[in-house]
C-alpha cells in the first residue's frame, strides 16, 4: 500500500461558500448591499428594543398576599369599653372599632402610648411591649392565643 493508495475515513462537509466567483456572478444569490449580505451577519430580534426600552422597578420588592395585622390605638379601646371588659377582636368588630376582612375576623395589635387607668382582659390581640406593660400595670391581664 502507498500514500497514495490512503482514502480519508470520515468526509466533512461543509456549506457551500457564496461569493467567490462561479456561475452566482458577483452578488452570489445574496441580493445587494446591506447587513444580510455581508459575511457573518447576526440579526438581533426587533422584541429585544421594545424590552430594553420598558422602565425597570429595580430592588427586590416582596409583597406578600397575606393581610397583617389591624392597628388599633389603645386610646380607643379605653373609650370604648368598661373596667373589667374582656376585650377581643370579636369584641372590637361589636364596638365598631375594627371591620370584618373578607367574612373574617381580623388579627389585631394594640398600639398606642395612652395611659391605661382601666383592668381589662385581652384576648388574642398582638401587643406593643408598651401597652402590655401599661395593662399589667393597670391590674389587667394578657391571655395569648394558641397558635
Amino acid at each position: 500500500m502507498q500514500l497514495n493508495d490512503l482514502k480519508p475515513t470520515r468526509r466533512r462537509l461543509r456549506g457551500k461558500r457564496v461569493g467567490r466567483g462561479g456561475k452566482r456572478g458577483t452578488t452570489s444569490g445574496r441580493g445587494t448591499k446591506g447587513q444580510k449580505a455581508r459575511a457573518g451577519h447576526k440579526i438581533r430580534p426587533a422584541i429585544r428594543d421594545v424590552i430594553k426600552k420598558i422602565p425597570k422597578l429595580r430592588g427586590y420588592r416582596f409583597h406578600s398576599f397575606r393581610p397583617g395585622p389591624v392597628a388599633v390605638d389603645i386610646a380607643r379601646v379605653i373609650a370604648a369599653f368598661p373596667t373589667g371588659a374582656t376585650v377581643d377582636p370579636a369584641a372590637l368588630i361589636a364596638h365598631g372599632i375594627v371591620r370584618r376582612m373578607k367574612g373574617k375576623i381580623p388579627r389585631v395589635k394594640l398600639l398606642g402610648n395612652a395611659a391605661v387607668t382601666k383592668r381589662y382582659t385581652l384576648r388574642h390581640l398582638a401587643l406593643s411591649r408598651s401597652v402590655a406593660r401599661r395593662i399589667r400595670d393597670a391590674g389587667g391581664s394578657i391571655l395569648l392565643d394558641a397558635s
